[in-house]
């Protein structure tokens, strides 16, 4: 019986599977349905097993069969394999706890899927948030001049602040310094995020105390060892408009220690050589015709074919990547040979004789659901907007500049950690030679700004030191010797109300713009608006 694919979801009424208990007994098919749905819906999920988490589903692959009567779940990441039978299941909200079976064993052991990676219990949360905001309100007495006011990690809608960030106000006499820290409780992303927050809590006391206080800067609190990534983004801060201080703050004795933002040192980043594309196609034409000759034509004439490597090619249809063909050695040997997997998202299933009639299914699927105009309830139109919209980018590079070249566009060059982003990061050159940074985002986010910052000031720094060529990347290109230029391009109507704030504060020395899209992109991107700094 074929694994249920992600376009089943709505047909086994997912919503109100999340919020009752799953019957006591399911069948291998109801199992399979029920993990797919969930993992559909939830692609950062985290997978648990004794209170330690073995899988972060943004970096994890998975397969989820009900063949031979049984349901089968497979995991597998950089770092660990499980395979192991799925024999019941108990729904919360929020999370799904999963009785398994190892092979050879028959006492239960059970796995646990959050829907979110924060495995905290609300109390526990709150309460080390409360105590973090008492130990910061204390240090920063004990070390500044100044009356601490103001301080909370209440939730503030209109400012997008959350009650992870600990806040106040440091005043002395007409003048003041915004605080903003995070404890060393949270996850990686919401600390390095702080940058984002400050920026608009720095803002926030600005405006409320125009008449009252000069507000001169942002004073940040991050924990030890955790504030790498908010020095780099500090240091492409507007020193005209504000003071940025950063501090690491040690929890364990209250222990402040300054860092320098000017000088970051050398920024973490992968960058793999470029690789042919048209030998990759060539190298695994077989495998990849044999792909296609098993796919409906009403599925084949709208796929893209694109090399993600030198040993694989992707299949994908707007965006969305569903089968694969990859050049690998054979079990137990040296001799390579073409292995064909597919399955959207984070799915995929290995294509034999057996699982050929699911491909056909997860075919059809796909060519009715994934088009312009589909159905907003159904998974597979959902998944993955930000590669639909690099899709439509790469047949229309010129809406968004008439001067940009459409035969050069990299996408995750050099490579950032899939966890940590939820955008695009596109490389591509003018027709003069200059570099143009594109980030991508389908969704409001607040942090799209900053987070495209990452990745321009790395493209900068191998751009600088000319190891960007060295690597094979715009080869026979002349590229100017400018800086690259940065484009955040999104929905218009799914901007973050609060990206002016955060782009006025960027260094001038970021040639930036904002271009937002109408609400059609998916049929024929069209640009409705661009905002660039303001002379």
């Amino acid at each position: 019986m074929p694994p249920h694919r992600c376009a089943d979801i709505e047909a086994t009424g997912f919503r109100s599977i999340m919020i009752t208990q799953a019957p006591a007994a399911l069948t291998p098919l109801e199992l399979a349905q029920r993990l797919e749905a969930f993992l559909a819906e939830h692609p950062s999920a985290a997978v648990l097993e004794e209170g330690a988490m073995l899988f972060d589903m943004r970096l994890a692959r998975y397969s989820v069969t009900s063949e031979h009567n049984r349901c089968m779940l497979h995991l597998w990441s950089d770092q660990r394999n499980l395979v192991r039978t799925v024999t019941g299941m108990r729904a919360r909200s929020n999370s799904l706890l999963i009785e398994t079976r190892r092979f050879g064993q028959t006492r239960p052991q059970s796995l646990l899927m959050l829907a979110e990676q924060e495995r905290r219990t609300p109390t526990a949360r709150d309460s080390s948030r409360r105590q973090y905001l008492q130990r910061l309100q204390r240090v920063v007495t004990s070390h500044f001049e100044g009356t601490p006011e103001s301080f909370s990690t209440a939730l503030d809608m209109e400012q997008s602040l959350g009650p992870a960030y600990a806040r106040g106000l440091l005043a002395r006499g007409p003048s003041a310094w915004a605080v903003l820290g995070v404890n060393a409780q949270e996850d990686a992303s919401t600390i390095t995020n702080a940058v984002t927050l400050g920026i608009l809590w720095l803002q926030a006391c600005r405006e409320r105390l125009a008449k009252k206080r000069v507000v001169e800067g942002l004073r940040l609190f991050l924990p030890r060892g955790m504030a790498q990534g908010a020095r780099e983004r500090m240091r492409w801060l507007s020193r005209d408009l504000a003071k940025w201080e950063l501090y690491e703050l040690s929890e364990d004795n209250d222990e402040l220690t300054p860092l320098e933002i000017t000088d970051t040192g050398n920024l973490a980043m992968e960058v793999r050589h470029a690789f042919d594309p048209e030998a990759a196609m060539a190298r695994m034409r077989e495998g990849l015709q044999s792909l296609l000759d098993q796919l409906p034509e009403s599925l084949r004439t709208r796929t893209e074919i694109r090399p993600r490597s030198a040993t694989e090619v992707a299949l994908l249809l707007h965006g969305l990547e569903y089968a694969r063909v990859r050049h690998e050695p054979l079990p137990g040997s040296f001799r390579l040979a073409d292995r064909i997997t597919f399955g959207a998202g984070r799915s995929e299933t290995e294509l034999t004789e057996e699982t050929a009639s699911w491909l056909l299914d997860l075919a059809a699927r796909l060519a009715e659901d994934r088009k312009p105009g589909g159905n907003l309830r159904n998974p597979l139109y959902r998944m993955q907007p930000e590669p639909w919209l690099e899709s439509q980018l790469r047949q229309h590079p010129g809406v968004i500049d008439p001067m940009l070249r459409g035969d050069f566009l990299y996408e995750q060059v050099p490579a950032l950690s899939a966890a940590d982003r939820g955008l695009m990061d596109l490389l591509t050159v003018t027709r003069n030679g200059r570099l143009v940074v594109m980030e991508l985002k389908a969704e409001e986010d607040p942090h799209l700004p900053l987070q495209a910052l990452d990745y321009w000031m790395r493209v900068r720094t191998l751009h600088r030191s000319g190891e960007l060529q060295r690597h094979g990347y715009f080869t026979g290109i002349e590229l100017s010797q400018d800086d690259p230029m940065l484009y955040l391009i999104a929905p218009a109507l799914r901007l973050h109300p609060t990206y002016p704030v955060v782009l006025q504060y960027l260094s001038r020395e970021i040639e930036w713009q904002v271009i937002g899209l109408d609400e059609h992109w998916r049929t024929t991107p069209r640009v409705i608006l661009r905002r660039r700094p303001n002379p």
